[in-house]
């Protein structure tokens, strides 16, 4: 698991966050919180992020990693205070894991839910097993990283598929143009898995198995956030939404 030195501080407050309010009075759990918060030296907002995380890991048995985590939440507040998410969910693409895993997380920002753990395709030149290059060109049958608010669904050759549009200037703004959507794919689905050892790969757009396709995109469509995770540093050093 590749972890940002940045984050581990904040990995640690976690830990002690959740190992530390076993049985405990919500007063005791209160002060305790208190006392963590002004010993961490973190700001509002980064101790808030730390806060809604460990909410996350004690509702459900998979979450995303704390880094990718903390840059979608950082983008999602800043997209939301723009009024442009119109449905409160926010979609996690971790493309730093291997194709094979389960690297697509959906979450309900009101209830804290996970709605959907599952495999996704990263492009065809991005990478084999793993995603390594990206691009916001046209042709480049790569994939593109940042924030997207999703659109309208549609009919093509995938069957039901959904618009992105990239939020990011010079990351993913061309994603529309590109044809880069939402769909299921054969090749996106667990059993490719396990004949190939990895997933199949798209020409750029986030495929996922046929089998949750058309339950995702029922959750997701009509202006809800969707990030595309990788400790690139182009990106890294360069995104207005996670800086």
């Amino acid at each position: 698991m590749n972890i940002n030195i940045r984050l581990l501080p904040l990995i640690l407050i976690v830990f002690v966050i959740s190992s530390s309010f076993t049985s405990v009075s919500p007063h005791v759990k209160e002060e305790k919180i208190e006392t963590i918060k002004k010993d961490s030296g973190l700001d509002e907002e980064a101790y808030r992020v730390l806060e809604l995380y460990e909410d996350f890991k004690i509702k459900n048995t998979s979450v995303p990693q704390l880094e990718s985590f903390s840059q979608a939440i950082k983008g999602y507040s800043k997209l939301e205070a723009t009024g442009r998410i119109k449905n409160k969910t926010l979609t996690i693409i971790d493309f730093s894991l291997h194709s094979s895993k389960k690297r697509l997380w959906v979450l309900d920002m009101q209830t804290h839910k996970v709605l959907f753990n599952t495999v996704v395709a990263h492009g065809r030149n991005t990478g084999l097993e793993f995603a390594k290059y990206f691009s916001n060109t046209n042709n480049s049958n790569q994939s593109s990283l940042g924030f997207y608010i999703t659109g309208e669904t549609y009919y093509g050759k995938n069957g039901l598929s959904m618009f992105l549009d990239g939020q990011e200037k010079g990351f993913n703004n061309n994603a529309r143009k590109r044809y880069v959507v939402f769909h299921g794919a054969k090749y996106a689905n667990p059993d490719f898995v396990k004949r190939n050892g990895r997933l199949g790969r798209s020409l750029g757009c986030p495929a996922v198995p046929t089998a949750v396709n058309k339950a995702i995109i029922s959750k997701i469509k009509n202006k809800s956030c969707l990030f595309i995770y990788h400790p690139n540093k182009k990106y890294q050093t360069s995104s207005k939404l996670i800086s």
